[in-house]
C-alpha cells in the first residue's frame, strides 16, 4: 500500500498548496491512500466542515484532526456525520467523531487510521498507549487489516519516539504531528515500523509556525498575549511524508519526506 499524510494545514495558505498539489501527488507518487491533517486548517484553529468536504472533493481520502479538534463549534455534527474524518482516540468517549476509523480502498484493502493525543506539555488526556492498544486488540495489523497508521500530535519529542518505539513491528507509520516543524529523522524502525517525529505543516513558512510573525514576537519580548494569531497568507508549502507498505505483513517498506 502506497500512502501520503500531509502535515498540519495552517490557514488558506495550507489549504490552496495541499489543493493545488493533492492530484499531482497522487499521480507521481502512485498514491493509494492520501491522508490530510486539517487541525488548523480553518484560519489557524480546526476545521470546518465546509474546508473538510473541499479536502475530501479535492482527493483526500481520510482527515486527521488534533487538540483543536472542537475549535469550530459548526463541526460537531459533521464529525459523526462523516465516515472518514479521525479526532483523538484519547479523550471522553462521549466527544462526537471517532477516534479510529478503518478505510476500505475499492480492491478490498484496509487500513486502519488511528489518532492520539501526546501528555507531554499538553492538557490532559487519557494514556494514548491504552487507547491503542485497545484498538489494535481488535485490529490486528495484516490479518484484519493491511495498514496501520498512526498519527501522535504532540509537543514533546521523547513522547513521540517512545510510541515510535513501543508499536515497533505493530503498526506500519507513526507519524508525529502538532509542532509545525519537520524533523530530519524519516526512518524505518528495526522491527518494520516507519517512523518521523514530526511531519511538518503544510502553509506559509514564512512564519512563526503558520503565522504572522506580529503577534509571536509580541509574545516574547512584551509578554503581551491579547492579540489572536492569524495565518500567515504567503505563498505555502506542502510538507509530508510518503510510505510504502508490504501487504502481506503490513510493516513499511520505506519512507520519505516530501516539500513541495
Amino acid at each position: 500500500m502506497r500512502l501520503f499524510y500531509c502535515g498540519d494545514v495552517v490557514g488558506r495558505a495550507g489549504r490552496d498548496a495541499v489543493i493545488d498539489n493533492m492530484q499531482k501527488i497522487r499521480s507521481e507518487y502512485k498514491i493509494d491512500v492520501m491522508l490530510v491533517n486539517v487541525e488548523n486548517a480553518a484560519h489557524g484553529f480546526g476545521a470546518t466542515p465546509s474546508i473538510c468536504r473541499e479536502f475530501l472533493a479535492k482527493g483526500a481520502d481520510v482527515l486527521v484532526l488534533g487538540n483543536h479538534f472542537l475549535n469550530r463549534r459548526d463541526i460537531i455534527p459533521f464529525l459523526d456525520e462523516c465516515k472518514t474524518i479521525v479526532r483523538p482516540a484519547n479523550i471522553p468517549a462521549i466527544n462526537p467523531g471517532k477516534g479510529f476509523i478503518i478505510y476500505e480502498l475499492a480492491d478490498g484493502r484496509k487500513i486502519l487510521v488511528i489518532q492520539v493525543l501526546g501528555r507531554l506539555f499538553m492538557e490532559a488526556v487519557d494514556c494514548p498507549v491504552q487507547a491503542i492498544d485497545k484498538i489494535l486488540q481488535q485490529h490486528a495489523l495484516g490479518n484484519q487489516v493491511q495498514a496501520v497508521f498512526v498519527d501522535i500530535h504532540a509537543e514533546a519529542t521523547s513522547e513521540k519516539l517512545a510510541l515510535g518505539y513501543y508499536l515497533d513491528g505493530r503498526v506500519s507509520c507513526v507519524a508525529g504531528t502538532h509542532t509545525h516543524v519537520p524533523t530530519a529523522d524519516a526512518r524505518v524502525l528495526p522491527a518494520g515500523t516507519a517512523y518521523i517525529t514530526d511531519v511538518g505543516m503544510c502553509g506559509d513558512y514564512n512564519s512563526v509556525l503558520g503565522f504572522d510573525i506580529k503577534t509571536p514576537i509580541n509574545r516574547l519580548c512584551r509578554r503581551y498575549i491579547d492579540d489572536r494569531l492569524t495565518p500567515a497568507n504567503g505563498q505555502g508549502t506542502v510538507f509530508g511524508i510518503f510510505v510504502e507498505t508490504d501487504d502481506k505483513t503490513g510493516l513499511a517498506k520505506d519512507i520519505k519526506q516530501v516539500k513541495i
